[in-house]
């Protein structure tokens, strides 16, 4: 199979990191604990009981059209950032290539201004994930964008620091790389969908502490 370009362009621009950078229970035996008037009570009043319902059913983990956007475009930070571990895999494999070659463009205008990543990260900790003024739903999945992105230092620092010419470290560097770059499109592909399909998304490793830094 002929080698695919598409990080040829790409890494001219500099594919280099950032700098320093939540039952409902039955029971058998004890059917009275689980009744309405049970509940109502313990509440005060049923109305009372019925409007808690509503605002945990209607809570900030719905999202409309606008918020599925945003959260869905989140995920394409951290894929980005860390598109130089495909290369690897991009280039033996087809639809690898098929998947990643129409976000060229978007790559390259990513990777071409210096600290791109860096001033993203800053744009979405501070302007969406500190802002009160946009859900819940859309913080939590961009903190969890952020934190995915933020991971990808530890490769990059094993990268420096050991930066083997060949033999078994290579391969083992290479297999390094081609795990983190098939974690970061899963997480693309989960992430991304599940928000424009309106479900809240929570990827392994980073779900919880997203969720610790969303209030």
């Amino acid at each position: 199979m002929a080698n695919f370009s598409i990080l040829s362009p790409v890494a001219f621009y500099g594919l280099s990191h950032k700098p320093f950078k939540s039952t409902f229970l039955f029971s058998r035996d004890y059917p009275s604990l689980l009744t309405p008037n049970t509940l109502s009570k313990k509440f005060g009043n049923a109305h009372r009981f019925r409007s808690l319902i509503v605002a945990k059913s209607n809570g900030s983990d719905s999202a409309d059209i606008p918020d599925r956007l945003i959260s869905a475009l989140c995920y394409f930070y951290p894929f980005f950032d860390g598109i130089q571990y495909g290369k690897y895999v991009i280039n033996q494999f087809y639809p690898v290539q098929a998947i990643v070659e129409p976000l060229v463009p978007a790559i390259r205008v990513f990777k071409s201004v210096p600290f791109t990543g860096f001033l993203v990260f800053l744009t979405l900790y501070f302007v969406v994930v500190r802002n009160p003024n946009f859900s819940r739903y859309v913080r939590f999945n961009t903190m969890q964008a952020i934190v995915l992105d933020v991971l990808l230092i530890f490769p990059d620092l094993l990268e420096r620091s050991f930066n083997p010419r060949g033999g078994l470290g290579l391969d083992l560097m290479m297999s390094l790389d081609s795990t983190v770059f098939l974690f970061l499109l899963v997480c693309l592909i989960y992430g991304s969908s599940s928000c424009l399909l309106g479900q809240l998304p929570r990827l392994p490793i980073v779900a919880e502490a997203a969720e610790r830094q969303v209030l």
